[in-house]
């Protein structure tokens, strides 16, 4: 089992888990976050590097570094890992904001090691989630990651933190409930009449077992159960108030991370298993995702609260990355991954900036801010650059990603997907109007609260944590063929073997 460096990504954290039960001082708490943080970062970078050679040298299954255990016989349950580029994107995207959060959360109090105990808990389960092929362990992760949601928000939140705990917990169990019921149906239907049943999923694929009638029945299911955490509409009103009373880090993971896990199960299970259904069911949730995109944008312009703005902002992101994978062609799904990389990084740079000016302002209220470009600079260049990513301009991740999803969809000569994708084109207008407006209230013109003239700028942590996720979001902008070609690759054996591009 040891042997598989897939494994590590849940052995570490566990292991830091561990690490943390015994720590005595906020020193030692630090030193176990940080540290076990850079491993994984260390040992995503290391499994990227070998898995470009892999593939160089003519590995071409669909998925590298394969290997299963039998953990429950009776049910044909197995511990099956296996990546390919995206799960590597992915594992990559979290183990840099967890790094990142770590930093953020330099003084979180009280119960300090509680909270990163229950954050390393939730780290756990997103890691196991990614390197997952079994739906049943693929699942019980999915839910590790969910749980510990509740408790970090409702203990070290802020707001109207308990009823935002309370709804996010309840709308996304509801969702797990859809996606249990929509697993286990494929499960029943993973095999030929007379063959062992298996959870696995590229046994499922191989098998093609799943009847065109049955796909129709759990596609929806699926998607829904993973769409509920992917913020769809109109299953996304626990993102808002969800983001807005979390603990800095805890934002920075949910909207940078655990929103991913919605969009790749859409992905990896629901389109991967039943592409019938996926091709004649998608326009229903094309218009659902169209809505998310056109809704969340302009809501985030209605809103006066910094972590609101970012949560809406995040609900037409997010939407776009379902949008994209609804597609169904090279193109729309390749910028809705890069759509996940360029969100992930520079959602949870603006929540880490958004904590670290609340923690010294005392108030997230854009209408009591106003100048904080002279006083704090170094924070308010930092929240300028993510804002340029987040409306797109040319040399960050969001322009690269965006055009991606764009012209893939514009590739669908029908009028139908040609009309949604200009009006999804038009959210980066919306986006460019509530950006470009917090910016200048926030950063420049005259200062609120003379109070403010007194506020300190970043410390080494926060410019560490900062500093780490622009260059991340410059990388992607920079040099976006680097990460195309490693999800493309991707898609030939897997995705597009199915519905026949």
């Amino acid at each position: 089992m040891f042997s598989n460096p897939l494994i590590y990504f849940v052995v570490i954290p566990l292991v830091m888990l561990a690490g943390l039960a015994i720590c005595r001082s906020i020193g030692q708490i630090r030193a176990v976050a940080v540290t076990g943080s850079l491993a994984l970062t260390a040992l995503s970078i290391w499994l990227l590097v070998d898995y470009l050679g892999l593939r160089a040298a003519g590995a071409d299954a669909p998925m590298l570094y394969c290997d299963s255990w039998s953990w429950f016989e009776p049910l044909n349950i197995h511990l099956a890992v296996g990546v390919d580029g995206i799960s590597i994107a992915m594992l990559i995207l979290s183990s840099i904001i967890l790094l990142t959060g770590s930093f953020a959360s330099w003084k979180v109090e009280p119960n300090t090691k509680d909270f990163f105990l229950w954050l390393i808990l939730l780290s756990t389960g997103v890691f196991g989630f990614f390197i997952s092929i079994d739906l049943f362990t693929m699942f019980m992760f999915y839910e590790v990651a969910l749980i510990p949601m509740y408790l970090l928000i409702g203990v070290w939140g802020s707001g109207n933190k308990n009823y935002s705990a309370m709804k996010l917990t309840l709308m996304l169990m509801g969702g797990s409930a859809f996606l249990m019921l929509g697993l286990i149906g494929i499960f029943y239907h993973s095999a030929p009449e007379g063959m062992p049943l298996t959870w696995n999923l590229l046994e499922i694929r191989a098998n093609e077992s799943i009847s065109e009638g049955w796909q129709y029945f759990l596609f929806p299911m699926t998607f829904v159960g993973f769409g509920v955490l992917g913020a769809m509409f109109p299953f996304h009103t626990w993102s808002p108030d969800g983001h807005a009373s979390a603990p800095t880090a805890v934002s920075m993971l949910h909207a940078g991370v655990l929103m991913k896990l919605g969009g790749y199960g859409c992905f990896r299970v629901a389109i991967y298993l039943m592409p019938q259904a996926a091709n004649d069911l998608a326009w229903i949730f094309l218009v659902l995702t169209g809505i998310s995109v056109v809704y969340g944008a302009f809501s985030a312009c209605e809103q006066t609260d910094l972590k609101y703005i970012n949560a809406y902002s995040s609900v037409s992101h997010c939407g776009l990355v379902l949008f994209a994978i609804l597609m169904l062609n090279t193109t729309a799904m390749t910028g809705a991954i890069m759509q996940m990389l360029s969100h992930g990084l520079m959602t949870a740079l603006f929540f880490a900036l958004i904590g670290m000016i609340y923690g010294r302002t005392h108030t997230r209220d854009i209408r009591l801010m106003g100048g904080l470009m002279k006083i704090m600079p170094f924070l308010a260049v930092c929240y300028v650059i993510a804002g340029f990513a987040s409306l797109g301009l040319p040399g960050l991740s969001g322009f690269v990603a965006e055009m991606t999803i764009f012209v893939g969809s514009f590739e669908h000569a029908d009028m139908f997907h040609r009309v949604f994708t200009i009006v999804a084109c038009c959210s980066i207008v919306i986006t460019a109007v509530y950006i470009l407006r917090v910016v200048g209230k926030l950063l420049f013109g005259p200062v609120q609260d003379e109070h403010h003239l007194q506020l300190t700028d970043a410390t080494w942590w926060e410019r560490v944590s900062t500093v780490t996720l622009i260059i991340s979001v410059a990388a992607i902008g920079c040099f976006p063929n680097f990460f195309a070609d490693l999800i493309k690759f991707t898609f030939s054996p897997s995705i597009f073997a199915v519905i026949g591009q």
